[in-house]
């Protein structure tokens, strides 16, 4: 019996006060499980590290994308999120049977999809997700530290620290805060006599995915989307959320083919 293709699809970086959305979708080898996956949020830096590297090497196909902090604040996380998940299904070498999506909503896309709740912590497939979209933002935001040194977004990636919201006392807002999050639009509206830094655009939507070599082992291609495909996500479609049980007692059925962790 042929196993069905099961993508997982989960986010990174809804949170924080600045920076992209990332969201990242990843289709697991059959009889090449990766030992150690999990919500990428209770791995240590190096653990999401390290298997960030072996799901790169070892997944049947996997891909990242992004949405703009320009994105975010005109139609919202919630919507800029699902726009980067579209993103990186789009992107995907092979064709799934099934998406399934970490949290309470899926994205438009062509393939049967359903949103499980705490999935990133359930099914193999969406914690690798996790764990391939966290590396990849936290990446991008270590970069983002080297044209913004005075915001530490080194250490705390954009997040609502006490240290990124000091200096956003101190320095202001720059080009990758997201105006439309309270702290950045209250400091905004309250230093109005002062224009602050200019808004410039935030580094381009960042797709990559993973495509199969000569060896049939996937290899990474980065692309980007040009920007008027960027503008455009329809508001409908947000599929309800499922409520799974315990993975170490999954029904069979609808569900098979799923990759549970710890399988």
């Amino acid at each position: 019996m042929t196993r069905l293709l099961v993508c997982g699809v989960d986010e990174a970086g809804r949170g924080p006060l600045a920076g992209p959305v990332f969201a990242a979708c990843v289709i697991l080898r059959e009889g090449d499980p990766i030992p150690g996956l999990a919500d990428s949020k209770v791995l240590s830096q190096e653990r999401r590290e390290a298997l960030a590297v072996q799901i790169r090497n070892r997944a049947a196909a996997w891909a990242v994308a992004s949405a703009t902090v320009e994105e975010i604040d005109r139609i919202n996380i919630l919507r800029a999120s699902l726009l980067a998940m579209r993103r990186a299904v789009e992107q995907l070498t092979l064709e799934p049977h099934e998406v399934l999506v970490d949290g309470l909503y899926c994205p438009e896309v062509r393939f049967p999809s359903r949103a499980i709740i705490d999935g990133d912590a359930l099914v193999a497939e969406i914690s690798a997700a996790s764990i391939l979209a966290k590396t990849a933002r936290d990446a991008l935001m270590v970069q983002m530290h080297e044209l913004y040194p005075d915001y530490g977004f080194a250490r705390h990636k954009g997040y609502c620290t006490r240290q990124h919201l000091d200096a956003l006392e101190r320095f202001g807002v720059c080009p990758i805060h997201r105006r439309s999050f309270a702290p950045v639009r209250a400091l905004c509206r309250g230093s109005a006599a002062q224009p602050l830094t200019s808004p410039q655009p935030s580094p381009p939507v960042r797709a990559e995915r993973g495509e199969l070599n000569a060896n049939g082992r996937p290899r990474g291609r980065p692309c980007f989307c040009p920007p008027d495909e960027r503008a455009e996500i329809r508001t409908g479609g947000l599929a309800p959320p499922v409520a799974f049980p315990s993975p170490s007692r999954p029904s069979r059925g609808e569900r098979a083919g799923v990759r549970w962790v710890g399988q």
